[in-house]
């Protein structure tokens, strides 16, 4: 007798599918039949020399540029604005309104995505105290060192506790300190079921933090799969070492 499925049995769902993912732009060939999935309480990294094609792939996820061919889903569906509640995105270029208080900006986007003001504006205040910064409310952003709106940017990518995290270079222009700070709130989400892209340049995060790694060069898929797998397949102790020797054109 054949054995019945059950939903227990069935593996989840991914947030994020792209299947067949190809871009161009001005005539160029940006992205080339890219393919991947990410599940909930993943953290996949995204790796690549710039230029490779990472950020066309997260605007193209995002619907802000149009695929030439292919699909890409978060949650089953196309994305769309009205459904940006899903999503928690931290860009390496800050998106701060420089010239508003810090709670008033936090506050603001987290209405945005849905929450009420009041809850908006207590769980930013909660935020900002948890990382330092409780004191820095009212100040308006521009004040802020880089680090200090770094982590303010963060505040409002894990506003209601989205699905989805695109984090592009969520470390840059911070200290130990608070980067272990932040590797630790990310991987809070991650334990809560949130499926997290992590964009980075610093290989001893991904070793921290991935699950999974994706890493692209010249918009074509080079290596796909587990850390332990991928240094397995090119017979290498490190990401860092797989993705020197790709770049490099050594790999094997």
């Amino acid at each position: 007798m054949a054995r019945k499925t059950t939903s227990e049995s069935r593996p989840p769902a991914p947030i994020v599918s792209v299947s067949g993912f190809s871009l161009s732009l001005g005539g160029k060939q940006i992205v080339q039949d890219l393919s991947f999935e990410i599940q909930p309480g993943e953290v996949f990294a995204l790796l690549g020399a710039n230029g490779s094609g990472k950020t066309s792939t997260i605007r193209s996820l995002l619907g802000i540029y149009t695929a030439t061919s292919g699909q890409l889903l978060i949650d089953g569906k196309r994305y769309t604005p009205d459904r940006s509640h899903l999503v928690g995105y931290l860009p390496e270029e800050r998106g701060l309104y420089v010239r508003s208080t810090v709670i008033d900006v936090m506050t603001y986007f987290g209405e945005l995505k849905g929450l009420d003001r009041a809850v908006a504006r207590g769980s930013s205040l909660a935020y900002l105290k948890r990382v330092g910064l409780k004191d820095k409310a009212n100040l308006t952003v521009k004040k802020l060192s880089g680090g200090q709106q770094q982590k303010v940017q963060l505040g409002v990518a894990i506003a209601n506790d989205p699905k989805l995290l695109i984090l592009d270079e969520p470390t840059k222009g911070l200290d130990p300190v608070n980067r272990k700070l932040l590797l630790d709130i990310v991987e809070e989400h991650r334990q809560k079921g949130a499926a997290v892209i992590y964009i980075t340049h610093l290989m001893e995060e991904v070793e921290r933090l991935a699950d999974r790694v994706l890493i692209i060069k010249d918009g074509r898929q080079v290596a796909y799969g587990t850390k332990a797998a991928i240094k397995k397949t090119y017979g290498m102790d490190t990401i860092e070492d797989v993705f020197v020797s790709i770049y490099s054109g050594d790999e094997s």
